[in-house]
């Protein structure tokens, strides 16, 4: 029996500053800041990201600890470690809708089979609200970037270093070198 609230947008307007949270079943789900090698892989791929934007003249990079609503009975936001959105910045507020691309980056304590059930059902997530690609980036596994499409959702493709990993068809025509990962 729920003892509490629902947690409203406003809740998640009122995070501390520099705080991360999404909305979860109606519940604020604050989540820990990350580790430095994946908050810098998770930088690498948002400046390659807003490279392209610059170049593709469509489409839009936002980094870590942006907010997307949606509107799921599940699930209210979402708060990807980079992204990739069909809209422009509006104002203040947060992005209206799923990105059409988002990264997720492991931290140190996301490995195991509970990780892997909450990566699964996060994804599940992403696509139900309209999300085209998910990368699962964990930068201790020999193919660090699993690709998933909203298409064929439990068939990743593998990217590892020294390949160039996509994700087609959210951002057309943009490729990320593995090994830039690491840097």
């Amino acid at each position: 029996m729920r003892t509490h609230p629902r947690a409203s947008i406003d809740a998640l307007r009122r995070v501390p500053e520099r705080g991360k949270a999404e909305l979860v079943n109606g519940e604020l789900v604050l989540m820990s800041p990350t580790g430095a090698r994946p908050n810098r892989a998770a930088g690498n791929v948002y400046i390659s990201l807003r490279k392209h934007e610059k170049l593709a003249g469509s489409g839009f990079a936002y980094s870590d600890n942006a907010g997307f609503l949606v509107d799921l009975p599940q699930r209210q936001s979402f708060s990807p470690d980079a992204a990739w959105h069909g809209s422009a910045p509006s104002a203040m507020g947060f992005l209206e809708g799923a990105p059409l691309f988002a990264v997720e980056v492991r931290s140190e304590g996301d490995h195991g089979e509970a990780a892997e059930a909450e990566m699964a059902r996060k994804r599940a997530e992403y696509f139900a609200a309209g999300t085209f690609v998910v990368w699962d980036v964990d930068l201790l596994a020999p193919d660090p970037i699993r690709a998933f499409v909203a298409g064929s959702p439990t068939l990743p493709m593998r990217f590892g270093q020294g390949e160039a990993a996509d994700a087609e068809p959210a951002v057309p025509g943009w490729r990320f070198p593995v090994d830039e990962l690491f840097d």
